[in-house]
């Protein structure tokens, strides 16, 4: 049930993108540059790539203990994009927003849709590539994929860019670090709202409100 969350003391950004257009790394730069910020780690049904670990960049499960825990409610969203299954711990979400940790979500819109089920105050950022032959070049330049998995995501990334309109904010990501300035002040931009800074108020206002 929506209502069963609790009201979190830590925002929460949902970050999404289409496929190569640089959202992963435009998040763990963020993440290097900014104190009390953490990603949440989805779990996925698909094989790690060169370099992943599990844990650290995704929780790799198989099929069929992936689907036990959608049976057992314990995802805040899940999908199956390119046949393999990812989610979202509703548990370990809901645990370090409590803890007034920010927390980033990277997850696709459809994804999205659902987290504003249970956090409809959670901040949408949607990353642009500036063209889809950069968002091509970038793809073909991971060297992962095949010519066939590289034009499906590009079809792909057609749908999943028409739903840019459901966010809070739009980032293009053409040059790097202005892009990566941009999220850096969405994020600043958020702590600084009231309702986010209800604690660092609380230790300044009976001073300041007191009557002389």
């Amino acid at each position: 049930m929506p209502n069963s969350t609790p009201s979190p003391a830590g925002s929460l950004f949902i970050v999404t993108a289409p496929s190569g257009a640089g959202k992963t790394s435009l998040v763990k730069a963020l993440l290097e540059k900014t104190s009390g910020l953490e990603v949440s780690v989805s779990y996925t049904t698909r094989k790690p790539r060169p370099g992943e670990h599990d844990g650290v960049h995704y929780h790799f499960v198989d099929v069929p203990a992936f689907e036990r825990m959608i049976m057992q409610g314990l995802f805040l969203e899940h999908a199956k994009v390119f046949e393999n299954y990812y989610g979202t711990s509703r548990e370990k979400v809901a645990e370090r927003l409590q803890h007034s940790v920010d927390l980033i979500l990277e997850i696709d819109w459809q994804g999205a849709r659902q987290v504003r089920t249970f956090f409809p105050n959670a901040v949408g950022i949607f990353v642009l590539p500036p063209s889809r032959a950069v968002l091509e070049q970038r793809l073909r330049n991971r060297n992962t994929d095949s010519d066939a998995v590289i034009n499906r995501r590009l079809q792909d990334a057609v749908s999943d860019m028409s739903h840019y309109a459901e966010f809070e904010f739009v980032v293009i990501n053409d040059d790097f670090e202005r892009a990566l300035a941009d999220m850096r002040t969405i994020v600043a931009a958020q702590r600084l709202r009231l309702s986010a800074s209800v604690r660092r108020l609380a230790a300044v206002l009976p001073d300041l409100l007191a009557t002389p």
